[in-house]
């Protein structure tokens, strides 16, 4: 089988279970391994993150707002009808801070990467998803603190005075944003910049295959040590997944999304950004981080599943070919 750039596409569900797997038997059996892996985490995301934003359109971040009522559908879902079923679902948690934290981190934060992918594969405009991805991640940094301060009180303001939250925000967010843009200003201007990011198109897959073996590798012993704490949280996920499809379908009605769109909404709503805030979660002090580390892994390992899942029934079920014209 010849190795190109499709062909990785292609296959990358399969290579990052492999991968998950691979991590977890490593994380299990090498547990004295796990700072080691640990600390390669936000240099890995940070390349990762760093060709990913590479392939959005930032210069066109004007025309990709020319959708208007998919910009207005995505933003209701994200940031109005999310935080208001998270709040809701909250109730069901134990009181503890580090549940929450990590809970509120990864629910409030819709995905920027992999849900691109996911789009296409569920037969969803991931063009639309691609054009808006840019906007959905400045949002989600400008409204995060807002949302936390909201939901646990003093708490949050104490997690964004630290350091090595601020630390993380510039090094997986601010740094790759600039340097992903200097590549596209680089490659409108010529052509050895343009072959820096054709050549960046290759890495995401790749290396988010190696961040999840990481991830998986260093938290899995974390993930098994708090079980029963973990075990608390798995309603909640398993509920989001069930609930924010069909709320997004709602919206997507409301809105008059054709069939691309409204698929392309419905993953947008239902899939959240553990990659990004797994290490601000791991900033955390003492224990809380510990415990809000595992919870944000538990879901990237629940969202992995639903989403296989999600490819299958939302055009097969929840947004059929036989309505392509037909919303309702």
């Amino acid at each position: 089988m010849k190795l190109n750039r499709d062909t990785l596409e292609n296959k990358q569900i399969s290579i990052y279970a492999v991968t998950l797997v691979i991590g977890g038997v490593i994380g299990m059996a090498f547990p004295q391994g796990a700072t080691i892996l640990s600390g390669m985490i936000t240099p890995l995301l940070a390349l990762l993150l760093y060709s990913m934003f590479a392939q959005l359109p930032f210069l066109k971040l004007r025309e990709s707002l020319a959708n208007r009522r998919f910009v207005a559908a995505v933003l209701v879902a994200n940031f109005i009808a999310v935080p208001v079923v998270v709040w809701a679902l909250s109730f069901l948690l134990p009181p503890s801070t580090p549940i929450l934290i990590g809970v509120y981190l990864v629910l409030l934060t819709p995905c920027i990467d992999y849900v691109i992918v996911f789009t296409q594969l569920g037969r969803g405009n991931a063009k639309l998803m691609l054009a808006v991805t840019p906007l959905l991640l400045a949002v989600q940094m400008l409204l995060l603190p807002i949302y936390l301060r909201l939901f646990i009180g003093e708490a949050a303001g104490a997690i964004f005075r630290t350091g090595p939250f601020l630390e993380s925000f510039l090094l997986l967010i601010i740094l790759p944003v600039l340097a992903a843009v200097g590549t596209q200003l680089w490659a409108a201007k010529s052509r050895s910049g343009m072959v820096v990011l054709s050549a960046t198109s290759w890495l995401p897959v790749p290396f988010m295959a190696l961040a999840l073996l990481f991830i998986m590798g260093s938290q899995i012993a974390n993930v098994y040590d708090d079980l029963e704490i973990l075990v608390r949280v798995l309603p909640v996920y398993l509920l989001f997944f069930f609930i924010m499809p069909l709320l997004a379908r709602a919206i997507a009605h409301v809105f008059k999304l054709d069939v691309g769109a409204g698929r392309a909404l419905v993953f947008s709503s239902s899939t959240r950004n553990s990659l990004v805030v797994l290490p601000l979660s791991m900033s955390l002090p003492g224990d809380w981080s510990v415990i809000a580390s595992a919870v944000i892994v538990t879901q990237t390992i629940v969202e992995l599943g639903a989403e296989l899942i999600y490819i299958r029934l939302i055009p097969g079920l929840l947004y059929s070919d036989a309505n392509e014209q037909d919303i309702s």
